[in-house]
């Protein structure tokens, strides 16, 4: 596959950005800032939450307190927006159930969402509990189903479409060009959890959404040690204004020094993007067939029942997260985790460390999720090293 970053940018919602120059260019330079004081090629971290008023009352600086806007988030914010084509540009919030929700509060009593059947679990168990509770009826379909998404589409009542793709924890994928002109044609909006394929290989906003989200959290951070959420949208409107009234008024913004890791993050997103998709790939290949798995999950398998739309709309990978069903069933998955040595049993995903967690035992007895699957996250560690180790505790050893 190509890579799409290396070709030259086109304008975005950052007006600083170069479009002479490469996304991946950009990503690496932070947009190219220098910091005017000192010439440093690093941003600055700025903290400071209050700021001086100008003689007559104004603030021509632009900042006048910490909690609707931050220098620090706003360079992130900028780097984002360059990714993800975002006309609008990007809002960064304290986590990426901050971000997600934020769109659902936006909404108004008796508005209707679509939503995935298989999606985030924590995600899906807030809109159950608490949509009701703001009279907006959710009905939660198979998205990779575009019949099944277009008949749960109300004509002038269902006002989101909510998907995402590749899906947590099956991967299932969904075709976001018709899961918009679907969404489009109700006069309703389309947002996207892209959190799992990251800007590297999908963006969104190019394909017909309207806005797209990731829990920033994961890949796009991909050092677990920052949790941070985003959005960004493809059109400035009343909408996207509610979303950053909504942020601010709530107190939702990423903290300055969150941003100042996610910035040096995003420097390297690329790159580690493309690493850890080919490990993911690698690990597909090597783990079909192997005595201990039934299936093995994974949009970029030319057999997976979502890879012909995910080679459409994914770039240069498919992913970094795959999940594998162990095939005596739930104990054999659970005892496969307990034995091995380099995957770190633990939740989340994205990061530069293999993870490996049994997602039914943390979801409950309400998930989608098969009992025999294991959900893997994988890192940047030696892909034999990661197959020797997950194969091992497959058999036991």
């Amino acid at each position: 596959m190509a890579d799409p970053l290396s070709e030259p940018n086109a304008p975005t919602g950052s007006s600083d950005a170069p479009p002479a120059f490469a996304k991946r260019s950009l990503a690496a330079q932070a947009l190219g800032r220098v910091d005017p004081v000192t010439r440093g090629v690093v941003a600055p971290l700025h903290v400071a939450t209050t700021f001086l008023r100008d003689p007559d009352n104004g603030y021509s600086s632009g900042f006048s307190y910490a909690r609707p806007d931050n220098a620090t988030v706003r360079e992130a914010e900028a780097v984002l927006a360059m990714l993800e084509d975002a006309a609008a540009g990007a809002l960064l919030f304290g986590s990426g159930m901050a971000a997600a929700t934020a769109v659902f509060t936006a909404l108004e009593p008796g508005d209707h969402v679509v939503a995935p059947r298989v999606m985030y679990w924590g995600l899906k168990r807030w809109l159950s509990a608490e949509m009701p509770r703001r009279r907006i009826a959710v009905d939660f379909v198979d998205m990779d189903d575009l019949a099944a998404l277009a008949r749960a589409i109300r004509p002038g009542t269902t006002k989101l479409v909510w998907i995402e793709t590749p899906g947590n924890p099956l991967w299932t994928v969904t075709d976001i060009a018709e899961a918009a002109r679907l969404a489009h044609a109700a006069g309703a909006r389309l947002a996207v959890d892209s959190t799992a394929a990251s800007p590297i290989h999908t963006r969104p906003l190019t394909l017909g959404a309207d806005l797209v989200m990731h829990s920033a959290t994961k890949i796009l951070n991909g050092h677990s040690d920052v949790v941070a959420g985003v959005l960004a949208g493809a059109t400035p409107d009343a909408f996207w204004e509610r979303l950053a009234a909504i942020r601010s008024s709530g107190g939702a913004i990423l903290g300055p020094f969150e941003a100042y890791l996610l910035m040096r993050s995003l420097r390297t997103l690329p790159l580690r993007v493309a690493a850890q998709a080919a490990g993911a790939a690698e690990l597909a290949r090597r783990f079909q067939g192997h005595p201990c798995i039934s299936h093995v999950l994974y949009p970029g398998l030319p057999d997976d029942p979502g890879h012909a739309v995910a080679a459409r709309q994914m770039e240069g990978g498919f992913g970094f997260m795959l999940s594998i069903r162990v095939r005596d069933g739930e104990s054999a998955a659970i005892a496969t985790a307990a034995r091995v040595r380099l995957w770190k049993r633990a939740t989340s995903l994205g990061g530069v460390e293999s993870l490996i967690e049994h997602r039914a035992s943390v979801e409950g007895p309400d998930s989608p999720c098969p009992p025999d699957l294991l959900r893997l996250s994988t890192g940047i560690e030696a892909v034999q090293d990661l197959f020797a180790d997950l194969d091992a505790a497959l058999r036991g050893a």
